[in-house]
C-alpha cells in the first residue's frame, strides 16, 4: 500500500531531529523513507518553521494552478486558430467544427464543445428527417431551368405540379442545396414626395414603352423594343433588331393596337425614336395620349423599367445570341413563358395572362371566387405598394 504523504509539520519535525544530531540512516529507518528524501526535504525546507513551509506549499499549489490555466488558454487559442478557416455560421457548422477539433487536436468532446460554444446534446443528435431526394432533385431541375428564380417562384411552380410541401420546407431545401440567387446591390433611392399618375385598373388603361440594349456573340449591338401593359403586366411586344427607327416603332404599335385595342395612354422617355415627326403624326392620327417622363427620371416609367430588369436578369445575362434570327426566336420563347407560365409577385403570383383573364370584355373585374385562383404565397407588401385591385400608380 502506498504510504500517505507527509504533512509540513511532520517534515519540519524530522528535519529538527536531524539538526539535533540524529543520524540520517536512523531517521530514514525510523520514518520509513529513503535517505535521499531527507536530503531533498532539507534542501527545500531547511531553516523554515511550520508556517513558512505551509506558505511555500500554498505558493507551489497556486503556481501549478496558474500553469494549468495558462496551458488551457493556450490550447483554446490554438483550437480557435485551427477554426479560423472554417465558417461558424448556423448550427450545422458547429458539429463539423467539434469533429475537426477532436480529430485534429485530440480534444475531448466536452472540451471541443466548450471552445465552439455548442451544446453536447446538439452534437450527439442524429436527424430522423427523410432525405427528400426526389423533391431536392426536382427543385434543382427547376432552379437550373430558371436560374434567376427565387424560392417563392419555385414554390409556386412546384405547387402547380401538386407538391404538398409548404413554403418553409421549400425554403429550407432551397438553402441547403445552395440555390440562393445572388442579388445585385440596390441603388440608393431618392427621398421626397412624388405625385403619382393614377390609372384605372383595367387592361389597356396605359402602356409603357422603352428600349433595352444587348449585343450578339460577335460584339454587334442589339436593341429590343419592349411594350408593357402597366395593369396586367403583360408583355405586348419585345421586338429585337440592330436598328429601330421612329417609323418602325409606329408600325409595331399599329399592329399591337389592331390585335389588342387602343390604349388610354402610352408612357415613354424622351428618346429620339419617340419624339420624331413619325411618332407625333401617329399619335395625332390615332388620338392616343402620349406622356413623356421628365428627363433623367426613369423611375417615372417604372413598370417597363422593372420589366427590363427582369429581362436583363433572366434572359439577356443568361443567353448568348448568335444572330438576329436566333435572338428573335429566344426572346419570343421567353416572352411567351413570361406571359403564360412565370408567376408574377405583384399579381399575387398569378401569371400576367391569368390575371388579364380575370377582367371582362368591358374591363370589369371578375369577383367569382371560383374564377380567381388563390395565391399559395402571401408575402408582406412593401410600404406604399398597392394591390392590383386598386388603382395602379407610377410616381
Amino acid at each position: 500500500m502506498k504510504r500517505a504523504r507527509f504533512t509540513e509539520e511532520q517534515i519540519i519535525a524530522v528535519l529538527k531531529e536531524h539538526e539535533a544530531g540524529a543520524k540520517t540512516a536512523d531517521l530514514a529507518r525510523k520514518h520509513g523513507i529513503s535517505e535521499a528524501t531527507i536530503y531533498n526535504w532539507k534542501a527545500k525546507f531547511g531553516g523554515m518553521d511550520v508556517s513558512e513551509a505551509r506558505r511555500l506549499k500554498a505558493l507551489e499549489d497556486e503556481n501549478a494552478k496558474l500553469k494549468k490555466l495558462l496551458a488551457e488558454q493556450m490550447l483554446d487559442a490554438a483550437a480557435l486558430r485551427e477554426l479560423l478557416s472554417k465558417k461558424m455560421v448556423g448550427p450545422a457548422a458547429k458539429p463539423a467544427a467539434v469533429a475537426h477539433l477532436e480529430a485534429k487536436m485530440g480534444l475531448s468532446e466536452r472540451r471541443a464543445c466548450s471552445i465552439v460554444g455548442a451544446d453536447r446534446k446538439m452534437i450527439r443528435y442524429r436527424s430522423c428527417r427523410p432525405p427528400d431526394t426526389e423533391l431536392r432533385a426536382r427543385l434543382r431541375e427547376l432552379a437550373n431551368q430558371s436560374r434567376r428564380f427565387g424560392y417563392r417562384r419555385l414554390f409556386v411552380l412546384l405547387r402547380r405540379e401538386g407538391e404538398p410541401s409548404g413554403i418553409n420546407r421549400i425554403h429550407r431545401l432551397y438553402r441547403e442545396e445552395g440555390l440562393t440567387v445572388r442579388k445585385r446591390r440596390a441603388r440608393r433611392k431618392a427621398t421626397g414626395s412624388r405625385a403619382p399618375i393614377l390609372v384605372e385598373a383595367k387592361p389597356n388603361a396605359r402602356w409603357s414603352i422603352d428600349f433595352v440594349y444587348d449585343q450578339f456573340a460577335n460584339g454587334r449591338r442589339l436593341r429590343v423594343l419592349n411594350i408593357v401593359d402597366d395593369v396586367t403586366k403583360e408583355c405586348l411586344g419585345a421586338i429585337p433588331d440592330t436598328s429601330i427607327s421612329g417609323r418602325r416603332v409606329a408600325r409595331e404599335l399599329t399592329m399591337i393596337v389592331e390585335r389588342r385595342g387602343k390604349p388610354g395612354s402610352i408612357v415613354s422617355n424622351n428618346g429620339t425614336e419617340f419624339t420624331c415627326n413619325a411618332m407625333l403624326a401617329w399619335c395625332k392620327d390615332t388620338g392616343i395620349d402620349w406622356h413623356f417622363i421628365a428627363p433623367g427620371k426613369p423611375i417615372q416609367n417604372a413598370f417597363v423599367e422593372s420589366f427590363n430588369g427582369r429581362m436583363r436578369d433572366e434572359l439577356l445575362n443568361e443567353t448568348l445570341f448568335f444572330d438576329l434570327d436566333d435572338a428573335r426566336t429566344k426572346i419570343a420563347v421567353w416572352v411567351a413563358d413570361y406571359n403564360s407560365d412565370r408567376p408574377h409577385s405583384s399579381l399575387k403570383y398569378l401569371t400576367p395572362a391569368a390575371y388579364a383573364a380575370t377582367f371582362t370584355a368591358t374591363g370589369d373585374r371578375l369577383r367569382n371566387p371560383d374564377q380567381l385562383r388563390r395565391s399559395p404565397v402571401a408575402p408582406p407588401a412593401p410600404l406604399g405598394v398597392q394591390t392590383p385591385e386598386t388603382l395602379t400608380a407610377n410616381g
